[in-house]
């Protein structure tokens, strides 16, 4: 642990870093935020994974708290990047991204920063049950590398419905099969979970290898 609470998986010096945010509900220790961290980080990434400050007064209560609204994980993600930048190899490659809101907080940032790009795991284009209340606006003045992982059947943005929103030509999506929000598919679709998790970190470290 650093600066932040920052987790750092792999080295400082790695050609590429990418800096990892977790969902709205869970830590960035997560069995999910772990699985990806480590299985890139293994694959010569360095990545960084924080929490926002209202996850961490969540653990010290021992319930589930509501995330703080979006400036202050804006400014929070902000101060992130500047502290990560600090450390990191003047030549590597930076990228940023998240889980869910995360990924949806990097966005937002991304054009403001320093970073390369964006990964989004599993972006929330709505709240489940709400396609009207879209969060794509931003998206449309994205002009960095923007990577988008998102479950088929993901209940925050299913694939009959992004492909309605006319996302940027640059956008590259990747949709795992039968996937909900966090990838996993339905025992019928013959596909695991651990199936997509590992196509999702390839296609990620194809995305990142384009520097």
């Amino acid at each position: 642990m650093t600066d932040f609470d920052l987790i750092y998986d792999g080295l400082p010096n790695a050609p590429v870093a990418i800096i990892l945010a977790h969902g709205a509900g869970k830590g960035m220790d997560s069995p999910f935020m772990q699985y990806f961290a480590e299985s890139l980080a293994a694959n010569d990434i360095c990545v960084i994974r924080f929490e926002f400050a209202y996850m961490n007064r969540a653990r010290q209560r021992g319930k589930r708290l509501p995330p703080d609204r979006m400036p202050v994980l804006l400014e929070a993600y902000h101060n992130v990047i500047q502290a990560v930048r600090k450390r990191l190899a003047d030549h590597a490659a930076l990228y940023i991204g998240g889980k869910s809101m995360g990924g949806r907080v990097a966005s937002m940032v991304l054009e403001e920063s320093c970073a390369s790009g964006v990964v989004c795991l599993g972006y929330p284009f709505h709240p489940p049950g709400k396609p009207e209340k879209l969060r794509v606006e931003h998206l449309h003045g994205i002009k960095k590398k923007t990577l988008i992982v998102q479950g088929e059947r993901d209940t925050f943005g299913k694939r009959e419905e992004v492909a309605q929103y006319n996302l940027p030509s640059h956008f590259q999506m990747a949709w795992m099969t039968d996937g909900d929000h966090g990838f996993k598919p339905r025992k019928a679709s013959g596909r695991t979970e651990q199936e997509n998790w590992d196509s999702a970190v390839s296609t990620i470290l194809q995305f990142l290898s384009k520097v």
